[in-house]
């Protein structure tokens, strides 16, 4: 509705149903349409009569019915009320009705004076409406009034009224006003400059702001405002500019602004009713004087040339990569194969809550792997990594946690550096046996070209022999041994590998865990490294292998029974690597009850896999 103070046709049907004292009863008939243009149909009760009308929402369905109701029905209607007659309740208003400048507006409105709506039009003009005061006139010289006998006149003569009159200026126009009081002169001039100025049209915004007509040079300024333009200009001909706002003056609702803009050596002034339209007369005064400036020179810049870099790049060799995150350059790798991503699960988590351990398996194809760290984040870096070792990639620079700090021990620093220059496998190596090799290319070759592949000799295997993730049979033969040793206390698997380091104590079940896993330490080329700290009356130990980066953990009442338990989680982690992706999932999922009944149906057969896995190792090879 165009007015908001006329009553809508839901309204006038209450005062219908009111008047004829019944109940008027909306009912939604019918829905129907997409949800993005519904169609509403709704049913109007009245008494004894019904309408009925749809329309694009319910609201609107009533408002239709309404109106149907209101011309079609034969109730009595209500007689209509009298609109008020809002007259001004001033007396000086009221006095200035009868004036012969009487605006059909302002007795339309009523408590609009004629100062106020002048003040309104004057905004929508752009020109301050000014009032100014001036002196009434002289009144004339009264003498005593005396008779023609010289006798003085007893009659009472009452004294003139004084008359106010005020000068109203509006733009380049005049008005004057006058009245009983100060009040009545202003809106009497009000009410001659609404007479004179509403007919009149609004005049434009350009020429307002002293804009000339711009030239077709200057049509890539079009969008920017005045002041934008002097900024731009004062930054390119690198001088000050600074806007300062000179002169305030006029009433608080109709106040003018004066603000002075200085460019360099050029000063200009603009005036208007608020600061911002005063900065941007301003800026437009002086952006004139700017425009007439010589042009500045072009100075052509030279030309940087930058080496694109060629697009469907695939990198999928076993030498792209090296040093990179193995997380993210497993995840490349498959996608320059253009095959599933790598999925990662978190098989277990395990230890105190202060120092946690967790197990990591990643999943690439029928491919699986398992990596152990500290946190959620070093497990899935030491998957990725044992997933691109068992892919035929080449071993990312690892990554070296230290327990201590450096000079602590001078002897295992010696020892650390020792171990890592035995087990670092020489760059290019990579150990695989031919038949995963094989199947490695054969689907690699369905996306990208193999490289070159020679075979390494006995000489060159035996000196990288000693890495922990040499091959999957690497780790079943890590396996085999750490379940034997558990379960007997010796291993024939390693006798049958023909290892010639030093040998257990006693080949009884009674030999110390601890003394068990240096025993498979000194096979896989690992360094044990234990540090202990004592809380109350037990004692921790955080035992770390390297350079695989694999912590355990153990607590006891005592330092060789914390070492032992630290011992025993490893031999049983290493025991456990051996088995397939499968059972490892299934035990992880399944808890310690499926588990010992897992081990419980294997151990049955452990003699005969020890001498099957021990033949395996010694017949694998590697190639680069």
């Amino acid at each position: 509705m165009t007015n908001p103070k006329e009553k809508t046709p839901m309204c006038l049907v209450n005062e219908l149903a009111r008047f004829n004292r019944i109940q008027p009863q909306y009912k939604l008939l019918d829905e129907r349409g997409p949800a993005h243009s519904k169609l509403f149909t709704v049913q109007l009760t009245l008494g004894e009569q019904t309408w009925q009308a749809e329309s694009t929402s319910i609201k609107k369905a009533q408002h239709a019915a309404a109106s149907l109701a209101l011309s079609e029905t034969t109730l009595p209607k209500p007689a209509a009320r009298q609109t008020k007659n809002h007259m001004n309740n001033n007396p000086e208003a009221a006095e200035l009705h009868g004036n012969t400048f009487t605006s059909s507006r302002h007795s339309a409105k009523g408590s609009i004076t004629p100062t106020v709506e002048l003040n309104g039009l004057a905004m929508r003009r752009g020109e301050p409406a000014i009032y100014r005061s001036l002196d009434p006139k002289p009144l004339p010289n009264q003498r005593a009034n005396y008779n023609y006998r010289g006798m003085y006149h007893q009659r009472y003569l009452c004294p003139m009224l004084k008359t106010f009159y005020v000068q109203l200026t509006v733009g380049n126009s005049e008005f004057y006003g006058e009245g009983k009081t100060r009040q009545a002169a202003r809106h009497n001039a009000a009410l001659k400059a609404l007479h004179a100025l509403r007919n009149e049209p609004i005049p434009e915004r350009s020429s307002l702001n002293g804009e000339a007509n711009r030239g077709p040079e200057e049509d890539k300024d079009a969008n920017k405002s005045e002041i934008s333009l002097v900024f731009e200009i004062s930054l390119k001909r690198n001088l000050s500019l600074s806007f300062e706002v000179i002169k305030e003056s006029g009433p608080p609702h109709m106040k003018s602004f004066v603000t002075r803009v200085t460019v360099g050596e050029f000063t200009a002034e603009g005036e208007g009713n608020s600061k911002k339209l005063a900065k941007r007369r301003a800026a437009a005064a002086v952006l004139q004087e700017l425009r007439k400036l010589p042009p500045l020179p072009v100075i052509e810049k030279p030309r940087i040339y930058i080496k694109r870099r060629p697009k469907n790049i695939i990198k999928a060799s076993p030498e792209y990569g090296q040093g990179m995150n193995p997380i993210s350059r497993l995840a490349q790798i498959q996608q320059a194969k253009k095959e599933k991503e790598p999925e990662y699960v978190l098989l277990s988590e395990r230890g105190i809550q202060r120092r946690r351990e967790f197990v990591m398996q990643v999943k690439v194809g029928e491919e699986t792997a398992t990596g152990t760290g500290p946190n959620k984040k070093t497990a899935k870096r030491n998957a990725a990594e044992a997933m691109l070792l068992q892919l035929g990639y080449k071993a990312s620079s690892p990554v070296v946690e230290k327990t201590g700090k450096r000079g602590e021990n001078p002897d295992w620093d010696e020892q650390n550096s020792g171990i890592a220059d035995q087990t670092s496998t020489p760059k290019g190596i990579l150990h695989l046996s031919p038949d995963v090799y094989q199947e490695m290319e054969a689907s690699r070759n369905k996306t990208v070209p193999a490289p070159a592949i020679s075979y390494l000799s006995s000489k060159e295997m035996n000196q990288a022999s000693s890495s922990f993730f040499s091959t999957s049979v690497s780790q079943s033969c890590t396996a085999a041994i750490a379940r034997e040793l558990l379960t007997n206390g010796t291993s024939p698997t390693a006798e049958a590998i023909g290892f010639t380091g030093k040998n257990l104590m006693c080949h009884s079940s009674t030999v110390q865990p601890s003394k068990q896993l240096e025993y498979l330490a000194g096979i896989q080329g690992l360094q044990v490294n234990y540090s202990d700290r004592q809380s109350g009356n037990d004692f921790l130990t955080c035992l770390t292998l390297s350079p695989v980066q694999m912590t355990f953990h153990g607590i006891g009442s005592s330092l060789e029974a914390s070492h032992d338990q630290a011992a025993l989680s490893a031999l049983k982690q290493f025991s456990e690597q051996g088995l397939d992706s499968v059972d490892g999932s299934l035990m992880a999922e399944n808890g310690p009850f499926e588990q010992a009944k897992l081990r419980g149906e294997k151990a049955d057969n452990k003699q005969a896999n020890s001498g099957t896995i021990a033949q395996d190792c010694k017949d694998s090879k590697a190639v680069v």
